[in-house]
């Protein structure tokens, strides 16, 4: 068999490529801290199951391909919160928030056309864009500058007759930067000049610590008829495994085109939109409570960075990510030694290798990401581990 030239141009998921050694690693009896993907082990709330147990049906019957009409309510009523306002045709219900990115990019982008994302970028925007003939161009951003937009000009020069739209995380996956009021309203005011949509990944929305707001795209009036939200409950109410999400937009042409796509797939499974309508009518207190825990790991990450010797960094305002720059010529290949060749005390960590968040490799050569998912406690043994394994692997 020959493959399609299109599925041979994806690249495999550098967070999920070296599984296979972590697989091997466990065969050894070693415990592995999975750094490496953004997986929270913080209970799903209580209310995701309740609903399910509760859920009164006969049968499993299929849900409207635009999605359950009760999650839908909860989801315009969430933004409602927030002084966003959505009709609710102006909201679909998608297999996670990878669906919604895949959906809009589909109907917004014909084969060969391109959006702009400020790198490095979650990955799998790599993925969705390849699967429809899309390209990446992308802003340069420098941890120098703590991950934040340069300049309108610098931005601007990417632009060409085939650019369609500008795509960005808030908070960002994999930065952890938090973009300001003044960012984003460059970022529409390009898009009115230019004549280009804006795709706003806000799945980490409200997850922002030391005093910084995430401020949603939604709340620019003035864009409204070119603004797409992405939304999922996977993270920010540590749901992963339910994969809902959404895509909200008052472009009432763009949803019309939307629910095409839906109403090829089917629907959502029904019985997980039971559960997400339940967490959309979760207080603001559970985000409160989640986001002091994500503080608490994140300065046990930066507590033990500080210990390492020829380590950058810079502090993440959002998310529960950080990138490192290591002091290795390969953090790919070092991501590989620490579970094919590295325990101490029968442990080790999985980091994910940053170079394939970039579009220039050579940028993110040095450089892992590091997702403060798990406990504080152990977010401190895994810098320690990580230290020991640097001053291992420099040595050998």
């Amino acid at each position: 068999m020959n493959p399609s030239k299109r599925v041979q141009a994806m690249q495999a998921s550098p967070i999920r490529k070296l599984i296979p050694l972590s697989l091997a690693a466990k065969k050894r009896g070693i415990h592995v801290y999975h750094l490496n993907i953004g997986q929270p082990d913080i209970p799903t709330p209580k209310e995701f199951f309740e609903a399910i147990r509760d859920f009164g049906g006969k049968v499993l019957k299929y849900q409207l391909s635009g999605g359950d009409p009760d999650l839908i309510h909860a989801i315009k009523t969430y933004f409602e919160r927030e002084n966003i306002f959505f009709d609710e045709e102006d909201i679909i219900i998608t297999n996670g928030g990878s669906e919604a990115l895949s959906f809009a990019l589909q109907a917004i982008c014909d084969v060969g056309e391109n959006v702009l994302v400020p790198e490095p970028f979650y990955t799998n925007y790599n993925g969705f864009t390849h699967q429809v003939g899309v390209f990446v161009k992308p802003i340069t951003t420098k941890a120098e500058g703590n991950f934040h937009l340069p300049a309108k000009e610098e931005i601007v020069k990417m632009i060409d007759k085939n650019t369609k739209a500008i795509l960005y995380s808030n908070p960002g996956n994999p930065t952890g930067v938090v973009y300001t009021e003044a960012e984003i309203r460059l970022l529409c005011d390009i898009a009115k000049e230019y004549d280009l949509m804006i795709i706003s990944d806000e799945v980490y929305r409200k997850m922002t610590f030391d005093g910084k707001v995430s401020i949603s795209l939604g709340t620019f009036q003035d864009v409204a008829d070119r603004a797409v939200i992405i939304e999922s409950v996977s993270k920010r109410f540590s749901s992963c495994g339910a994969r809902i999400g959404s895509i909200q937009s008052k472009n009432k042409v763009l949803m019309k085109e939307v629910l095409k796509l839906a109403q090829a797939r089917l629907s959502v499974s029904t019985i997980d939109q039971v559960g997400a309508t339940a967490l959309y009518a979760l207080d603001e207190e559970y985000v409160l409570s989640i986001r002091d825990e994500y503080k608490d790991r994140r300065d046990a990450v930066l507590a033990g960075l500080a210990k390492i010797d020829g380590v950058e960094y810079r502090i993440p305002s959002g998310a529960f990510y950080c990138i490192v720059t290591l002091p290795v010529e390969d953090a790919e290949d070092f991501c590989a030694w620490l579970l094919s060749d590295f325990s101490y005390e029968k442990e080790t960590i999985m980091l994910a290798p940053v170079r394939d968040f970039y579009v220039n490799k050579e940028l993110g050569k040095k450089q892992v990401r590091i997702a403060y998912v798990l406990g504080a406690s152990q977010m401190s043994r895994s810098m320690d581990l990580l230290k020991i394994a640097l001053e291992q692997y420099t040595n050998k």
